[in-house]
């Protein structure tokens, strides 16, 4: 009896402080919430209720992704929707902190024209597109939206316009040239 009682307390004993885990775990993104939904679908009972989360994940440093997460309650909702950004991570190219040349990015109905600035300027953009430039750590940026001003699309129309950016270096080995040659 006396084992069974020693090797019982052992199974339960605690690990010492340090050598725990930590709950959770400290992320190197920071993460921004863009849009919360209510989302309803009709069926034969009648309505179901869920949340839909628009989310931004970036480090700062050129990379950022943005994720769109559905669930029955907000926190699961920002939580699957943090983990698909996460997955959907691109590298933006940066030059001084602004972009290296104007661009149209576009997705769906939404247009967004995106204008490299002088530093000092800071971010001017809509509360949409401006999460995801500061998050991808643009520092000088003018940008306008046309079209749809839907906070999805004016999020994937900024990433589609950053992720088409080139930067001199790579349109001039593309060519075959120097940078000074172009």
């Amino acid at each position: 009896m006396e084992e069974k009682q020693v090797k019982k307390d052992k199974k339960f004993e605690q690990k010492p402080r340090e050598n725990r885990k930590p709950v959770r775990e400290e992320s190197e993104f920071d993460k921004k919430l863009v849009c919360v939904r209510r989302v309803h679908k009709v069926v034969k009972g009648g309505k179901t209720l869920r949340f839909s989360a628009l989310v931004v994940v970036g480090d700062g440093k050129g990379k950022v992704g943005v994720g769109i997460g559905k669930a029955a309650e907000v926190p699961a909702a920002i939580d699957k929707a943090t983990g698909e950004a996460k997955k959907n991570m691109k590298l933006i190219r940066i030059v001084d902190g602004t972009i290296p040349h104007e661009i149209v990015g576009k997705y769906g109905s939404s247009n967004i024209l995106m204008l490299p600035a002088k530093p000092g300027t800071g971010v001017i953009a809509g509360g949409s597109a401006r999460a995801v430039l500061e998050l991808a750590g643009i520092k000088d940026i003018v940008t306008k939206i046309h079209g749809s001003s839907n906070k999805i699309n004016a999020v994937k129309a900024t990433i589609n316009g950053l992720v088409a950016l080139k930067t001199k270096e790579e349109i001039a080995a593309r060519r075959g040239k120097l940078v000074e040659e172009i």
